[in-house]
């Protein structure tokens, strides 16, 4: 598991149930946020696009939201990693064409 230092994730609750799980955790370093681009740039795309966007009445008006959030982000909405394809489409391409990047496109 790779995270940054935030109070959310050094916790001793977090910290306990890391280490009952024997799951191997790794701290990018303070500053450093891409060292863990990835999960950076989604977490910002969730806040911009659904969470800054919605004042939440309950849990379940909060799961309901983003749900539907997520099941466009994972289904329904082109990515520019996968060259404009929503990952449907991105999945089910030919073979032949599952090694290439955008580089060779």
């Amino acid at each position: 598991m790779v995270s940054d230092n935030g109070t959310e994730l050094t916790s001793n609750a977090i910290l306990k149930w890391q280490q009952d799980r024997r799951v191997k955790w790794h701290y990018i370093q303070p500053g450093k946020p891409m060292q863990n681009g990835f999960v950076e740039r989604f977490n910002g795309r969730l806040c911009d696009e659904c969470l800054n966007e919605h004042l939440f009445t309950s849990y379940n008006h909060a799961h309901q939201v983003i749900e539907a959030w997520r099941s466009d982000y994972n289904s329904e909405r082109p990515h520019t990693s996968s060259n404009g394809l929503t990952p449907i489409e991105f999945a089910i391409r030919p073979k032949h064409d599952h090694n290439q990047n955008r580089a060779n496109l």
